[in-house]
């Protein structure tokens, strides 16, 4: 039985950039999907025959013990022996290895079980004992064809995959981001009072967009949007006689919110202050603490006051980076799952409503 991919295996550079293009930005684990310890897992997967339907089966040591002279022999005869040789004990590698044998977490827990098995390209083979020193990971089949198709087929099929494979969800986190980008040069914002207005093209735009559209409708009673602040000119589009009225008198050169939204409830208005993170600017507990004394300055009880940090997506690196640094008593949203709420909560409940 000859191998599933024949000589010549796509290079690791090819792989991860066909990573890339399988797991479009919104898929969960899409960093760890598209690393280049992603792309060698795939490729010695490949390499050693390790597909649904075959017998070979990989340990995460055939990765990390990897060189690249031994990748570059793609001999079918060196392909299958370094399947079986990679596993002996004091086994060495025929050049310099890929990764230190102190890495085989990355390969093992970041990259197989947190990531390829969730989402259903790799299998875990429920047969091999946990114990056991022996391979136990495979490509499932209509992957692993993907890495053997032209790239010009690639092109065509990788689509089909993705909507056979990619579950609802993770087809419709892709959808809305793909979605949110085509602006062209500027980004129309619809208000819930049917208003529109323009902000300059760029991420926090698109998510701020994302805010007033998604989030106010679905968690809101009767929104309204009383301020929102742009990069480019500070305060863009603001209702200054409404501000002044209801009292919140913000200091532009020290507290300027992104977003602020008003809750017009019959048991009272709430105030949502809203921080737009496209790379930095969490509501953290000093700009907490701010904010609320200027709201009560105007008369307003904590219980009338909100705070949310606002994201593209949850799995970004700006939220992973500053996660730690967010206040508690806070909502957490991400504009790839508009209806998710995310409450970092101590000791009162979620202040929005949930329908």
């Amino acid at each position: 039985m000859s191998l599933f991919v024949p000589a010549p295996l796509p290079s690791v550079a090819e792989i991860r950039r066909r990573l890339e293009v399988i797991f479009p930005d919104g898929t969960m684990q899409r960093p760890a999907l598209t690393s280049e310890a992603a792309a060698k897992t795939v490729y010695t997967m490949l390499f050693i025959d390790a597909v649904e339907g075959r017998d070979v089966r990989l340990a995460p040591k055939h990765v990390y013990r990897m060189a690249q002279e031994v990748a570059d022999d793609q001999s079918e005869k060196n392909r299958l022996s370094y399947a079986t040789r990679c596993l002996k004990p004091k086994y060495q590698a025929e050049g310099t290895a890929w990764y230190a044998d102190t890495t085989r977490e990355l390969i093992r827990d970041d990259t197989i079980r947190e990531a390829m098995i969730p989402i259903g390209v790799v299998v875990n083979d429920a047969s091999v004992p946990t114990t056991s020193s022996k391979g136990r990971y495979y490509l499932k089949k209509d992957f692993a064809n993907l890495f053997s198709l032209s790239v010009s087929d690639f092109e065509d099929k990788v689509i089909d995959w993705q909507e056979n494979h990619l579950s609802a969800s993770e087809l419709a986190r892709v959808r809305i981001l793909q979605g949110r980008y085509n602006h062209g040069d500027s980004v129309k914002v619809n208000f819930p009072n049917g208003e529109t207005r323009i902000m300059q093209v760029g991420k926090s735009s698109v998510i701020t967009k994302a805010v007033i559209e998604e989030f106010s409708p679905r968690f809101l009673d009767n929104p309204y949007v009383l301020w929102i602040s742009e990069s480019g000119e500070k305060v863009v589009h603001q209702d200054n006689a409404m501000m002044q009225q209801i009292g919140l008198n913000i200091d532009e050169a020290t507290l300027l919110p992104d977003l602020v939204l008003a809750d017009l409830r019959d048991s009272g208005v709430l105030i949502v202050f809203v921080e737009v993170v496209a790379t930095d600017g969490v509501v953290t507990e000093t700009r907490k603490r701010k904010l609320l004394e200027m709201a009560k300055e105007a008369g307003f009880s904590s219980s009338h006051i909100a705070f949310m940090t606002a994201f593209e997506k949850r799995d970004a690196g700006p939220l992973k980076k500053r996660l730690s640094s967010i206040a508690t008593d806070t909502m957490v949203w991400s504009m790839a799952e508009p209806k998710v709420i995310i409450w970092i909560g101590e000791n009162q409940e979620i202040p929005v409503s949930i329908q």
